[in-house]
């Protein structure tokens, strides 16, 4: 059983053996969060190492107020946050200004390809949403966090987060719509 607060005290006191257990029981859920917010496989590998240093930095900081997963999944959160900010400042794109009215781009040969696994097709459709949506959607669903932890890992306010989880789904919900109905009149 994983004791957080043993781990946290022999890290403290400069156990590398517990910082590597550490390590191992929290490395999927960093790379899960990373994953979902960085696009290059070779940031998320370096971004993954530096929410780690920032951790074993910020442990001494840390008070159990929280679940320690929540306060590394919030590191990890900011650190990709952060680098998206950075890489968004170097490029021309930009996400829409009014991701209320945020529509998915029309088909290609490579989507219809994408479509044949259900959940690969999910997974591309997640992909394409504005961050805010992505992020709540990746944390709330697939990480299974609360919205009062995902408030604490983003600073979001919580009715913002029931807000962008509500129009996440929605859209999800209208885009696969649309290609169930593309699909039955291509059929007929």
């Amino acid at each position: 059983m994983f004791d957080e607060n043993e781990i946290v005290n022999r890290i403290l006191k400069n156990d590398l053996r517990a910082f590597e257990l550490l390590v191992k029981q929290y490395e999927k859920l960093v790379f899960f969060v990373i994953h979902r917010l960085v696009q290059d496989r070779q940031n998320k590998e370096d971004i993954c190492q530096e929410v780690f240093i920032k951790i074993h930095h910020s442990l001494p900081s840390f008070r159990f107020q929280s679940k320690l997963s929540t306060w590394i999944a919030r590191i990890a959160y900011l650190t990709a946050v952060n680098h998206i900010k950075n890489i968004k400042n170097k490029s021309a794109y930009e996400y829409p200004e009014n991701i209320d009215n945020y529509h998915f781009t029309d088909e290609n040969p490579e989507n219809e390809l994408i479509k044949k696994n259900t959940s690969v097709y999910v997974n591309y459709l997640i992909e394409q949403m504005p961050l805010q949506y992505k992020t709540v959607l990746t944390l709330y669903h697939l990480n299974e966090f609360s919205l009062t932890e995902i408030k604490d890992i983003t600073g979001i306010p919580e009715g913002t987060l029931k807000s962008y989880l509500f129009r996440a789904r929605k859209l999800l919900k209208e885009k696969i719509e649309k290609d169930l109905k593309q699909e039955n009149t291509w059929k007929s």
